[in-house]
């Protein structure tokens, strides 16, 4: 036989399309061509190809060889098709049988002497795989490195293997001793380890405002001087979030693979990224000629903290408003387009001036008017308007700095933070602040008083219709928390103070 076909996976934003690697034999001069739009690392596999074979003992063909990855109009990358294209090579000049191949799905960068090498992204091809079986799913051969992780996906056959000659083995037939076994994925821990609450000391406004924002998947921006305990609150906000289901976890966990950023350690682990106020708006949003998934998809049903958020540049910041309102980042370029999920809570932190102590009780603000008006307006209007809740961490006493500290540890506030969550869900199927308008009217209507203390509050005020929506989603959220059925006037005054404007320059 003169021609194999197999099956493998490439990677296009979270998707991983089916990927037919047909290898032909023909007479004529010695040659090795991939064709189907192959990038340079799908090209240089035909040295590593040849040198694993003949380092395995095999016999390199002297014949022209073709290898076709179809569809021809999908770009190819990494080397995760040097598996399928040795063994379609031995298959097709018969130095091993090519019967069973059609059941299996490989993948897997071959190293000189044979040795196979782990690949990115083996979760996401498996979660993909897993998708679009429609009953007639195959078994998945790849590198044992990613075993673990590919073995996360439930109901997939993983067999993980060492080298080429293994994989070999599982043709054969000849020692069934020798064939590869079905990886069974290693226990994984079922109760994240996060930072405890407990270690903030007094903020207990803030703390508050945190399980708030956990209840109903809100946005949050915290002001206050240096020293408050702003970015120590926000590492420990990941450990009050309600658990992941599996199909989060997975999600989560395909989005990290497709970086190598990804490990069974950090199974049902809520996402925490904070990157630093110079980070670009690529590194944000994802991007490069093959997209990658940017800091936003990396913190996928988890957290993303932006520390020092007027720092950042301001075209670096309006990248979020999109993806704040939708869930998700579309990476155009002009051969492709990839997608990727950013359904995450944003967390973020700032000064109120420059030098960060305007309206500190030490009165040490030299800042002018103008300059912690620029410093401000630096945060445009429209993301600010997009951000659910906004709270000031003022500055501790020294007295409750000196105390120990005794607040609720992270387990009780998650417990409350998990009821609430499964209030929403029983009622809508959705968290508060995923509603529409049309569901804010069905379910977020305040009792009479309520609605006029909103009314009072939006003309004073001068709210847009986005943040009175919010503000009323935030309202939701606080009587969710209290298992109260319907909004009273004292849940809409809560929520009204978490809508607090920056600081007044006076």
């Amino acid at each position: 036989m003169s021609l194999a076909v197999l099956t493998s996976r490439a990677l296009a934003g979270m998707q991983a399309p089916e990927v037919t690697v047909e290898v032909h034999l023909a007479n004529g001069l010695p040659s090795f061509m991939i064709v189907g739009l192959p990038e340079t690392e799908v090209k240089e596999s035909k040295d590593r190809v040849r040198a694993a074979l003949q380092n395995a003992g095999f016999e390199f063909p002297a014949r022209r060889i073709t290898v076709n990855l179809a569809p021809a109009d999908l770009p190819k990358e990494s080397g995760r098709f040097d598996l399928p294209i040795a063994l379609g090579i031995l298959a097709a000049s018969g130095q091993m049988p090519a019967d069973a191949l059609a059941r299996y799905e490989f993948a897997g960068e071959l190293s000189l002497s044979g040795e196979l090498r782990p690949i990115r992204g083996a979760l996401a091809m498996t979660f993909a795989m897993h998708r679009s079986s429609n009953g007639k799913q195959r078994a998945f051969i790849l590198p044992r490195m990613n075993a673990d992780e590919a073995a996360l996906v439930r109901d997939v056959t993983v067999f993980p293997a060492d080298t080429l000659l293994q994989v070999c083995a599982q043709f054969a037939a000849l020692d069934a001793d020798a064939r590869l076994v079905r990886h069974v994925a290693a226990p994984v821990s079922e109760r994240p380890s996060y930072p405890d609450l407990a270690d903030v000391k007094g903020q207990a406004q803030a703390k508050r405002a945190l399980e708030v924002a956990a209840a109903g998947g809100h946005s949050l921006l915290m002001v206050g001087p240096p020293g408050t305990g702003k970015s120590m609150l926000a590492a420990r906000f990941a450990g009050i979030l309600p658990p992941m289901t599996d199909d989060e976890a997975l999600e989560s966990a395909a989005v990290q693979s497709l970086s190598s950023g990804f490990t069974t350690a950090r199974w049902k682990v809520r996402p925490y990224r904070a990157p630093h106020h110079t980070a670009s708006g690529v590194a944000l949003v994802g991007g490069g000629s093959t997209p990658r998934p940017g800091e936003i998809s990396l913190a996928h049903r988890g957290v993303l903290f932006l520390d020092e958020l007027p720092e950042f540049s301001r075209t670096v910041l309006e990248v979020l408003r999109e993806p704040l309102e939708s869930g998700q980042i579309t990476i155009s370029r002009a051969a492709r387009q990839a997608d990727f999920p950013a359904r995450f809570q944003l967390i973020a932190a700032m000064n109120p001036c420059p030098c960060g102590y305007f309206g500190h009780p030490s009165n040490k603000c030299r800042c002018t008017p103008d300059v912690i008006a620029r410093y401000q307006g630096r945060i445009s209007g429209p993301l600010l308007d997009r951000i659910d809740m906004q709270i000031q961490v003022g500055a501790l006493a020294h007295a409750d700095l000196l105390k120990q500290a005794d607040g609720e540890p992270s387990a009780r506030v998650a417990d409350r933070v998990a009821q609430a969550s499964a209030r929403q869900l029983a009622r809508q199927e959705k968290h508060n602040h995923l509603l529409s308008s049309s569901e804010i009217e069905d379910h977020c209507k305040p009792d009479a008083a309520g609605e006029q203390l909103l009314r009072t509050a939006m003309t004073h005020l001068n709210w847009s219709a986005r943040a009175y929506h919010r503000v009323l989603k935030v309202a939701r959220t606080i009587a969710d928390l209290a298992d109260a059925p319907a909004i009273s006037q004292a849940h809409v005054a809560e929520a009204i103070q978490y809508r607090r404007a920056l600081p007044e320059n006076k």
